[in-house]
């Protein structure tokens, strides 16, 4: 009987242990800045025009914090290519802001990619169009 409850108490304990692994986390928070002057959603403009996009992105969890942010370009089918990276740490770490100003140069398709990625790796976005003519 004593060897009973011994084996049920390891048993208890190991499943404990088990079950303490790492969490598998959150996505780190990002969205478009909406306030007026911002370009937020797809949108047609014309060659030589500027808009403004803004992003705000904060850590999902107490313990965790933001690594990296980017932001790539496609233009019309082709590949998308980062134009900014900066790695953020200290305050930036916890909440990030960024504003990029676009212009309109030719008449195609500009897809923008704002990414965040936190220090477990998980990585969120948002991205929207622009229509150039």
């Amino acid at each position: 009987m004593k060897n009973l409850f011994s084996m049920i108490a390891i048993a208890i304990l190991f499943t404990t242990i088990l079950s303490c692994g790492k969490d598998e986390g959150k996505l780190p928070n990002i969205s478009f800045k909406t306030a007026t002057g911002y370009t937020s959603a797809d949108k047609t403009i014309l060659v030589g025009d500027s808009v403004v996009i803004g992003i705000n992105s904060s850590k999902a969890e107490d313990k965790d914090y933001l690594k990296t942010f980017t932001v790539s370009k496609a233009i019309g089918s082709a590949a998308a290519v980062e134009i900014y990276n900066e790695a953020l740490s200290g305050t930036t770490g916890d909440t990030y802001a960024h504003d990029i100003t676009v212009h309109g140069t030719i008449a195609e398709t500009e897809k923008y990619t704002f990414t965040v990625v936190n220090k477990d790796g998980l990585t969120n976005a948002v991205s929207l169009t622009l229509t150039v003519q």
